[in-house]
């Protein structure tokens, strides 16, 4: 049977990295199976004592009693041997996969969001459970298992031929279409073993997305649409599966179907000899005995090879995630974050630009904005103009591919991530929230370090400044108030609710900078000039930057930057702009409504503002 090949060889070996804590008890165990398994090749050696001595001469019925304990003493350590090997091995074996699993989701955590968008939930879930499980399987289970295989194979092919050279070189000449055949598997067997693993994570991402989108699904009927794909993707796995079972029948037949045909042979030659006196009956009963004992050994390979190059499968996709490189890194040696001024931070972007990738064009071609210390300036372009990849340069969620943002005067890129993400907080159009309460949800806002110096009096106090900011009181009516599950990405929640408690997050941990991704689509206009008062009240001197799709966020801002064609065009009041910058009331109009031909009726918001504030 041949080893598995130079290449796979080098890629389970990496696991030795996260195997080492438990290499010492896997070894023991490992250990005690091969001494369990020598022990059973033993046995055939104290029958042929037996029967060439006490049983084929006038021996004392003593010895054959002695015998009879002896190999009943064999029997019972082999049984704890093999138990020692469960007992050794379990334990570490799930603290490996534990170990595993969790740099996998703290590497992942430390990708950049461009890595999350390449590959799907579903693959990233089958690589941390599935594939895990696999690999974790083979480590405290196949490997011990194959080692010992082989090993008792290769242990008993020398027995036989001790025993009788005629005989163990027609039981070795099964070998050859063995090895053969063991090639041919291994090349096919890996092939479909990767092909089963990719398919699977793309069927998890369809159940994943379909559950995500079910209100889509039922809305428009397409629920037959979604099962007709699921089945269809369900029956290629399975023809995989079904690919794989049959390379593994035609391993496991040929490894039960050549030696036990050898075997045959050898018996009647066996017979021949021993007949002839070339041989002795002890010697026979031995060699088939030791056969015997190897039969499950060979026929346990094919299963164990293929379960090899299934954990080759899911060791390669588990590497392959590990071996992405984050872009986005801490400096050597970082800056500190200059304390807060007393009018505010404020943030400058430096000749900007951006591309997604190299050789792709660029979506900020040379942006120069000054977000003035205290202020809310309002983003305003068409769709696709790079307003929201702005946004993410300020946190770092990306780096720029040209030219600087700074937080007062120091690039971002000289600070730890942590710091900027501490001094920026972020909310989205598209808000994401998590199965867990309400409370939770808002101080995930808060940074740990400060989170950990609260008392729960004044977290509290915190969440609830920070929901009446976002005009978010509705949670006081929820079926457990504050402690309410709000369910797998707070689809129990209305858009505009959602909204407001992503907000309310943002708001939480009180930041330097606030960056605004048009969270408020979803609200009523009188309800947004509500939040905007109360973000003005409660954040002072933070700077606050905001993408403006509505007229109504635009009047509430201090300024307005035009962003066209990847740059800043023009940079003002929103009365002045109206009146000097033609792109600025083009946009107004799109946002108005196609054919309006007029800039759209501003209302007085601030007018509202201002009473709220009052």
């Amino acid at each position: 049977m041949p080893p598995p090949d130079a290449s796979t060889t080098r890629a389970l070996l990496r696991l030795v990295r996260w195997a080492r804590p438990a290499l010492p008890r896997v070894v023991a165990g490992g250990s005690a199976t091969l001494v369990a398994s020598l022990i059973a090749l033993a046995v055939p050696q104290v029958l042929r004592g037996v029967v060439n001595g006490p049983l084929l001469t006038d021996g004392s019925r003593a010895a054959v009693v002695q015998a009879a304990l002896l190999v009943l003493l064999l029997g019972v350590l082999e049984a704890v041997l093999v138990w020692c090997r469960r007992a050794l091995i379990a334990t570490p074996g799930t603290g490996v996969e534990r170990t595993m699993r969790t740099d996998l989701f703290r590497h992942l955590l430390d990708l950049p969001v461009a890595v999350h968008d390449r590959w799907s939930g579903g693959q990233l879930l089958q690589r941390s459970m599935g594939d895990l499980h696999t690999v974790r399987r083979w480590m405290v289970f196949g490997l011990v298992q194959l080692v010992v295989s082989a090993t008792t194979v290769l242990v008993g092919a020398v027995l036989l031929l001790v025993t009788s050279p005629l005989l163990g070189a027609v039981y070795l000449c099964g070998a050859v279409p063995v090895v053969w055949l063991g090639f041919r598997f291994r090349q096919d067997y890996k092939v479909v073993a990767r092909r089963a693993r990719d398919q699977a994570g793309d069927l998890a991402t369809s159940v994943e997305e379909s559950v995500h989108g079910i209100r889509v699904l039922k809305a428009f009927g397409r629920g037959d649409d979604a099962l007709e794909d699921f089945v269809r993707q369900a029956d290629e796995l399975r023809g995989t599966e079904l690919d794989k079972a049959r390379a593994q029948s035609r391993m496991s037949f040929a490894l039960a179907w050549i030696p036990e045909t050898t075997l045959a042979v050898a018996l009647g030659l066996g017979v021949w000899l021993a007949a002839t006196d070339r041989v002795s009956v002890g010697a026979l009963v031995a060699f088939f005995a030791t056969a015997a004992v190897m039969t499950r050994p060979v026929e346990s390979l094919g299963q164990l090879l293929g379960m090899t190059l299934d954990a080759r499968a899911g060791t390669d996709r588990f590497l392959e995630v590990m071996d992405t490189a984050p872009a986005l890194s801490d400096p050597a040696v970082p800056a500190a974050l200059p304390p807060v001024p007393a009018e505010g931070t404020r943030v400058e972007l430096r000749d900007v630009r951006f591309a997604h990738g190299a050789g792709t064009r660029e979506v900020l071609r040379g942006v120069d904005l000054v977000l003035e210390p205290g202020l809310t300036t309002a983003l305003v372009g068409l769709t696709g103009s790079g307003k929201t990849t702005l946004l993410q340069l300020v946190p770092r969620l990306y780096d720029v591919t040209g030219g600087a943002v700074l937080l007062d005067g120091v690039d971002v890129r000289d600070l730890t991530r942590h710091d900027v993400r501490g001094a920026v907080a972020v909310a989205f159009e598209d808000p994401i929230l998590f199965s867990a309460s309400v409370r939770d949800n808002v101080l995930m806002g808060v940074p740990v370090e400060r989170l950990a110096a609260m008392s729960p009096q004044e977290a509290d106090e915190a969440v609830r400044v920070a929901l009446d900011v976002a005009r978010a009181g509705f949670v006081h009516r929820l079926p457990q108030g504050l402690d309410t599950v709000v369910g797998e990405e707070g689809m129990s929640l209305s858009g505009g609710q959602r909204q407001r408690v992503a907000l309310a997050r943002a708001i939480a941990g009180r930041p330097r900078v606030l960056v605004l991704d048009d969270p408020l689509s979803a609200l009523d206009v009188a309800t947004e000039a509500e939040v905007t008062a109360g973000l003005r009240r409660v954040l002072t001197g933070t700077t606050t930057l905001v993408v403006a799709h509505r007229t109504s966020t635009v009047a509430l801002a201090d300024r307005v930057a035009v962003l066209e064609d990847g740059r800043v065009t023009g940079v003002g009041r929103h009365a002045d702009l109206l009146a000097t910058h033609p792109h600025y009331r083009y946009v107004l109009t799109a946002e108005a409504g196609p054919g309006s031909g007029a800039p759209p009726r501003v209302p007085d918001l601030r007018g509202l503002a201002e009473e709220v504030r009052r």
